[in-house]
């Protein structure tokens, strides 16, 4: 996280939670455009395998394919409806195309659209 973003000892901890944010490094604004604000700064979040080893090994795959340590996590929500909590609000959700796909402990799920 210290390579892309200004994460110091002092903010670290508050990182793992996407609490704050913090500067993304000069060199990698241009790299990373979706994740920056426009005053240059992100709210990472730091994943630990310890704690998360499915959203840590996307991670980690999707660095080895692009070569970028970093990926949009945003809630599971559309504007104006409320996050989805359900497998059927799920799956409505994916049938209406706002998703492509899921991953879950299970597996990776793509539904064909109705």
């Amino acid at each position: 996280a210290a390579d892309v973003f200004a994460v110091t000892n002092v903010n670290r901890r508050a990182c793992r939670y996407m609490t704050i944010a913090c500067d993304v490094l000069p060199e990698w604004r241009a790299r990373i455009p979706a994740v920056v604000h426009v005053d240059h700064s992100a709210r990472p979040q730091i994943i630990d395998r310890a704690d998360n080893p499915l959203y840590y090994d996307i991670l980690s795959a999707f660095e080895r394919e692009t070569g970028l340590p970093v990926l949009v996590n945003t809630s599971f929500n559309v504007h104006e409806e409320p996050i989805v909590n359900t497998p059927a609000e799920c799956i409505k959700a994916m049938r209406d195309g706002r998703i492509d796909f899921v991953v879950t402990d299970q597996g990776l799920y793509d539904c064909p659209r109705s």
